[in-house]
């Protein structure tokens, strides 16, 4: 008989994450559920991880209740610990959340952590900050770094804000050294390294970048005429960014330097300041994640696609 939920996983649930509506179901759910599960209310950054290090040896899965940001909160302490991370998606983007098949049915997700079935994912650190999904300068940290000052959340905020900031937009020089290649030198409009393929909300800058394969995916946009944005919009919400004339790629597994005048990053949409030098790595297979029954990441591997 499977160890049940309850003993094997702890719920680390953020009630300031999400879109009112979805978090008060969820909470409610959680709440009702009580009996089958364990969950934690947190209330901070540091109470979340103080509580999963007092946890560590007691529970084999940690599922961070909330957006990408919790997701990420939760995740770094969990790198090399062998401990499997879950996500109950309840943020305004859940773009890892998207990317690993994790869903809000809470049942589903209880019956997925008995099943105990992990993956091993890589992450990329940039000067020793952990990145799940998407980091980067340009336009998407613009955008970060505004989204973070909105009271409201949601799909149509992100491309509200993302608008305002592109018609502000000014290219900026950036230099990328990676061993074995050509220095590059450029103005860009944005540069996003990608360890899966999505910001959040299915807006993917990096089609064909997957979170197990041991490589980063470079992305740089270059600047191209304005008129040109609601096909820029179209092309990063139907995964064909790389089809653009104005976009490059370059996948790499070596560790990489970038150089810019520009300091406004993000780190999967968390904004944060970085000045001088950015040290970039990716850390294969650091990080072990709950399988669901609506992951297909090895299933695609195997057949050489990625949906």
């Amino acid at each position: 008989m499977p160890t049940p939920a309850k003993d094997k996983a702890l719920f680390i649930l953020n009630p300031s994450a999400g879109i009112p509506p979805v978090k008060f179901i969820i909470s409610k759910e959680l709440e009702r559920r009580r009996y089958e599960l364990s969950c934690f209310k947190s209330l901070s950054i540091d109470e979340s991880g103080n509580h999963i290090q007092q946890n560590l040896k007691k529970y084999d899965v940690f599922v961070a209740a909330g957006g990408d940001g919790t997701v990420h909160t939760v995740a770094k302490h969990l790198i090399d610990s062998g401990k499997i991370l879950g996500v109950l998606p309840i943020g305004s983007g859940n773009g890892f959340a998207k990317e690993l098949g994790f869903k809000t049915n809470i049942r589903s997700l209880l019956e997925d952590i008995e099943k105990h079935e992990s993956l091993g994912i890589d992450i990329i650190e940039i000067n020793n900050e952990l990145c799940l999904n998407v980091a980067g300068i340009g336009l998407d940290s613009f955008v970060a770094h505004s989204f973070d000052r909105l009271k409201t959340r949601g799909l149509w905020s992100y491309i509200a804000i993302t608008a305002v900031n592109y018609f502000r937009l000014k290219p900026f020089h950036v230099t990328i050294e990676i061993p074995g290649q050509e220095v590059i030198s450029e103005d860009l409009f944005d540069l996003s390294i990608a360890n899966t393929r999505q910001f959040g909300n299915n807006a993917f800058i990096a089609p064909d970048a997957i979170p197990n394969d041991g490589k980063m995916d470079i992305v740089m946009i270059r600047p191209f005429p304005k008129y040109l944005f609601p096909v820029f919009i179209y092309r990063l919400f139907t995964g064909k960014m790389n089809k653009s004339a104005y976009v490059r790629y370059i996948k790499t597994d070596k560790e990489f330097t970038i150089r810019s005048d520009e300091t406004r990053f993000h780190i999967d949409g968390e904004p944060l300041t970085i000045s001088g030098d950015v040290t970039v790595k990716i850390r294969k297979n650091a990080l072990k994640v709950l399988r669901t029954r609506y992951n297909r990441l090895d299933k695609n591997l195997a057949e050489n696609k990625y949906y």
